[in-house]
Parts: C-alpha cells; sequence; structure tokens
C-alpha cells in the first residue's frame, strides 16, 4: 500500500500520529537495527522506543540505514522508572543514543518513580504528578513535539488530570490491548478526556495464545491474513503482515465475535514493581 494512504490519527495537540508503528520491545539485540530499516523501507512511519529497551542507539541506526528523512518519521520513546526524578537527563539520553534532535512522542513510561539505587522501592519524595511537572516543560524546548504516558489506568488518569499543576493532558495514554485485555472502560475514559490509545502487545506479545485462538484463526483465514494482522498498534514481527491490516475492514459482527473472546490475561503486570499501578477498574 502507498505511503501516502497510510492512516493516521489526529492527536488533542494537532499531530498526527500514524496508526500503526514498528515496537522494539524484546526485539533481539543486533537485529533491532535491520528491523527498523526494513520496516521503514516498507512503509512504516511510526518507531517505538524506549530507554528501558536498551536499543535506542540500535533503532537510531536503523532510522539512518533507511534513508528515509527524519521529518517523515514518528518517533516514541520513553522515560524510564529510575529516571523520573531527572527527566531532562532522561530525555538528554535518548535524544543521544537515537542520534536525533527531537522526538515526536515522549511517554513517561509507567507511573512508578522507582529509586534506582533500590529497585524494590518507590522515590519517598517523588510521585508522577512530579515527573509530569517536569515532562510539561519539554514541549517548549522543541527537543520534544508531544508528551503522554503509558500504562496509566483510569485511577492514576484522574489522580495527574485532577491534579492543578496539570496543564497539559497527555496526548497517548500507550496501554496493553488485545482480544484477551480489550480494556473497554479505558479505553472509553482515555477518548473521554482527549487522550489517544495507542495499543502495545497487540497480539499478547510473544508465545501469545492469541495465536492459536480458534475464533482469531477462522476470521484471519475468512479474511485472508495471518493472524498478526489483525486505536494505533505496535507489532514487532512479520513485518508484511502486520502492514496489510491496512487494506483489512471488519464488520460489526466480526469485531463482536473479537470482543466476545472469554479469556483475559495480561501481559505486562505490575508485581515487578515497587507499587500497585493496575488496579482492576479498567474492564
Amino acid at each position: 500500500m502507498a505511503n501516502h494512504t497510510q492512516k493516521t490519527y489526529t492527536l488533542n495537540t494537532g499531530d498526527k500520529i500514524p496508526a500503526i508503528g514498528l515496537g522494539t520491545w524484546q526485539s533481539k539485540p543486533n537485529e533491532v537495527r535491520v528491523a527498523v530499516k526494513d520496516a521503514l523501507l516498507k512503509g512504516y512511519r511510526h518507531i517505538d522506543t524506549a530507554l528501558a529497551y536498551g536499543n535506542e542507539a540500535e533503532v537510531g541506526a536503523g532510522i539512518r540505514d533507511s534513508g528515509v528523512p527524519r521529518e517523515q518519521i514518528w518517533l516514541t520513546t520513553k522515560l524510564d522508572n529510575t529516571w523520573h526524578h531527572r527527566v531532562e537527563d532522561g530525555i538528554a539520553s535518548s535524544l543521544k543514543d537515537l542520534g536525533v534532535d527531537y522526538i515526536d512522542l515522549y511517554l513517561v513510561h509507567w507511573p512508578s518513580s522507582t529509586d534506582p539505587e533500590d529497585k524494590s522501592k518507590h522515590l519517598p519524595d517523588w510521585n508522577f504528578i512530579k515527573t509530569w511537572q517536569e515532562m510539561q516543560k519539554l514541549p517548549a524546548t522543541g527537543k520534544v513535539r508531544n508528551i503522554g504516558v503509558s500504562n496509566f489506568g483510569i485511577k492514576n488518569l484522574e489522580i495527574l488530570l485532577n491534579d492543578p499543576s496539570t496543564k497539559i493532558v497527555p496526548a497517548v495514554n500507550q496501554i496493553e490491548l488485545h482480544p484477551n485485555n480489550p480494556s473497554p472502560k479505558l479505553v472509553a475514559y482515555n477518548t473521554s478526556k482527549g487522550i489517544h490509545s495507542t495499543g502495545y502487545s497487540c497480539l499478547g506479545s510473544t508465545n501469545s495464545p492469541l495465536y492459536k485462538d480458534a475464533t482469531l484463526l477462522e476470521l484471519a483465514e475468512k479474511k485472508g491474513k495471518t493472524p498478526p494482522a489483525g486505536s494505533s498498534g505496535l507489532g514487532k514481527s512479520r513485518i508484511d503482515g502486520n502492514y496489510e491490516i491496512d487494506g483489512l475492514t471488519l464488520s460489526d459482527d466480526e469485531v463482536a465475535q473479537l470482543d466476545g473472546l472469554k479469556d483475559r490475561f495480561k501481559v505486562c503486570g505490575d508485581a515487578w514493581l515497587p507499587i500497585k499501578v493496575f488496579f482492576g477498574d479498567d474492564e
């Protein structure tokens, strides 16, 4: 499909984010550079990474290898949990490793201000409200075009949006979204606040049960697609198949089939964090 027909969504800032992106979480070292280059040559225009992934330098190299002009690429990266109290240093690190002058979308990766000296603890004198106060300074610097959050549920979004210091509503909330974790209440809440929902692990991530789900397989076969071809979303495998979803349409009945999948699972829980961030109120 020609690049000029690629679907976008307009954010609350007026910027347009590509509907399909290449996610680089869990990508193998030394393969990321090639994957990013191949994705961009195939027609992807959104590349998603994070300081925590440890691959920003490779992502930047892949972008340069592709020859695609920087201004044609939407680049998303994220502030790591242990950098919440040093946002300026976090964006400087990402810009340096990526080898770019600006980031299109910079996200608070998790609503957990983790102590870098002891990752089992939360910083005693810091929280994501203070982090957002620092994030809000970035657009004026020209280093970041849009700011947003990731893994924020309704409870934490309410805390953020209701704080008097919050002057900028997040442009995006990047959350785990797939047929077994649809989070309709959270998506509806995001929309009601003008926050765009971007889905990660859209296929349930590595070794996902979704790849074997009978309903999904039947629907994919009917559409002449493989299961990975089925809000904006980030995928990392089978680049050709992912990109083909630009030409895929589903009827109301087919959407209802996907909505009707009974099993529920999350790829990313919060047990590894020093504080709880998911409260089961988003379903």
